[in-house]
């Protein structure tokens, strides 16, 4: 007799509590186990990309976010988590130009989004892009002014960081 299938949705929520417990593995099992016609759905592609940036395999992070941003361009992880994968991947600039894309669906919204294209402009030298994108972030969530006080990446701008309004 075959046993009953576990639904996606609850494959999914075991994957995202299985990687929160750091057992990547086993949140693995759980996708690969969910059934083939769902498999490129954007909740299993979301719950990937998780998985990915936890299991540090950038290339599978790059695909299953550019599928997710592709298929719902309104997930704003799938396009952090695509330039992130990509930063890793392959160079800053294409991890940038994932961002430029990405902002035109959540520039208006995102701290985040402003506050990685300030690192990556500052990493690639274009301090007044990182300083107005840093004023955006700022503007969004001031506490990503306490993380740039830290951030490597914003080395070149630390002595501003503290007086930027």
């Amino acid at each position: 007799m075959a046993r009953p299938s576990i639904p996606t949705a609850r494959r999914v929520s075991y994957a995202h509590g299985y990687i929160e417990l750091g057992l990547v593995a086993a949140a693995a099992e759980e996708l690969d186990n969910v059934v083939p016609d769902d498999r490129q759905t954007v909740p299993v592609l979301l719950a990937r990309i998780e998985l990915h940036l936890a299991d540090g395999n950038w290339a599978a992070l790059v695909t299953a976010a550019r599928l997710a941003a592709r298929a719902d361009p309104a997930q704003e992880r799938a396009w952090i988590g695509w330039a992130f994968g990509q930063r890793r991947l392959t160079a800053l600039p294409d991890a940038r130009a994932v961002l430029i894309e990405g902002e035109t669906h959540h520039g208006a919204t995102s701290a985040l989004l402003h506050y990685n294209l300030a690192c990556y402009d500052c990493q690639l030298g274009d301090l007044p892009g990182a300083r107005a994108r840093l004023q955006r972030a700022f503007q969004l969530a001031r506490e990503f002014r306490v993380l740039a006080l830290a951030d490597p990446d914003l080395l070149s701008l630390r002595a501003e960081i503290a007086a930027m309004p």
